[in-house]
């Protein structure tokens, strides 16, 4: 993907939304979403179905027209009360799930299909197609091409009228595991390359941190909370998140200030509270050894590392993540420590139930 140089006249725009507000019939799907972009930069949208974030997608693209708020790229107004900028005008490629490749033209004809027509030479689609990897396929129907191709023949389409900002929605979820991880390193690597700005849709909470500069979780029509990944791993807003973008056991505590006093152990707040709370523990966060307080229930083996679920003698369940080096296997009686770093907490007004303690939000 070297030659990702030869569309050097491509550059990233900023992209900022400004209260965007949609609802379908009666029913708000965008409420007042406000978010920035820097140019060249990548932000994925994460969040569950139904949570509003193909329709903000969508919005930027100009595919659908929001009830309230305003669409800007660059030092351009795209979406306002008084102008909708048409999708052809707004210097924006989108690549959507099913790559909308059309089958009665060749790879070349898909791609210079987004080119006005002064443009669509050969040189120019053969550059596309060379910068993904797919140089002389030109002549090919789509049809004949792997999965994989054919999604970077989508790609390539929105990529060679050289746009400002990049749109990809849930790109890879047609992909096998390999593949799909595989393309995505090489989509990833071209990105970075042409430095153009990019927002993706996904739920796949993997996909988001492997490409997102920042991360923005959305749920219920707004952006819950906005991070980059490692902030938004170790610091949730809420309990929600926390399950969102990982395995999370929420684990009863009494805080005191600095420390939460727990059943796995003292366990140190990243911010000061006093009373019940919640704790954030992490499964790699836990620690599992010798000991009387608990059993293992379940035994999840991943090759570099562990996961094992553990019933406490307490009545809580827990996973914890470990190096495969120890072997435990059902049934072992083991103890169950907190190992980790200054973690998050959120205060709670009525207990909370001991056997409801893990989260992992699908």
């Amino acid at each position: 993907m070297e030659v990702a140089r030869s569309l050097a006249a491509m550059s990233g725009a900023s992209v900022e939304v400004d209260g965007l507000s949609k609802a379908f019939g009666a029913t708000p799907v965008l409420r007042e979403v406000s978010l920035r972009v820097e140019p060249g930069t990548v932000l994925a949208l994460l969040g569950p179905s139904g949570c509003g974030k193909t329709t903000l997608l969508r919005s930027i693209a100009g595919l659908e027209v929001p009830d309230a708020g305003e669409i800007r790229v660059g030092d351009r107004t795209l979406t306002s009360a008084r102008e909708v900028v048409p999708p052809e005008r707004r210097r924006i490629g989108m690549v959507f799930q099913d790559w909308a490749l059309f089958p009665h033209l060749s790879v070349g004809g898909n791609v210079g299909y987004g080119l006005p027509r002064a443009e669509r030479s050969a040189e120019r689609v053969e550059a596309a197609l060379a910068m993904v990897g797919l140089r002389g396929l030109a002549e090919r129907a789509p049809g004949t091409l792997s999965g994989g191709q054919q999604q970077r023949v989508a790609l390539a389409r929105a990529l060679a009228p050289r746009p400002s900002v990049l749109l990809l929605d849930e790109p890879f979820s047609n992909l096998d595991t390999s593949l799909r991880v595989e393309v995505r390193t090489e989509v990833h690597r071209l990105l970075v390359e042409l430095g153009i700005t990019t927002v993706f849709v996904t739920h796949d909470q993997e996909e988001a941190f492997v490409l997102g500069d920042e991360v923005a979780v959305m749920r219920g029509g707004e952006i819950e909370q906005r991070a980059e990944p490692v902030a938004l791993y170790a610091t949730p807003v809420s309990p929600w998140v926390a399950g969102f973008v990982g395995d999370a056991n929420l684990v009863p505590g009494l805080a005191e200030g600095n420390s939460a006093r727990t059943a796995v152990g003292a366990v140190a707040l990243a911010a000061r509270a006093h009373g019940p709370v919640q704790v954030l523990v992490r499964p790699e966060s836990l620690s599992l050894g010798p000991g009387d307080s608990g059993v293992v229930e379940l035994v999840e083996f991943y090759g570099h590392d562990s996961v094992y679920e553990v019933a406490l003698d307490a009545g809580l369940r827990l996973r914890a993540r470990v190096p495969a080096s120890l072997a435990l296997v059902r049934g072992d009686r083991v103890d169950v420590r907190y190992a980790g770093s200054p973690t998050s907490a959120w205060p709670v007004t009525t207990p909370v139930p001991a056997a409801a303690t893990h989260q992992s939000v699908p």
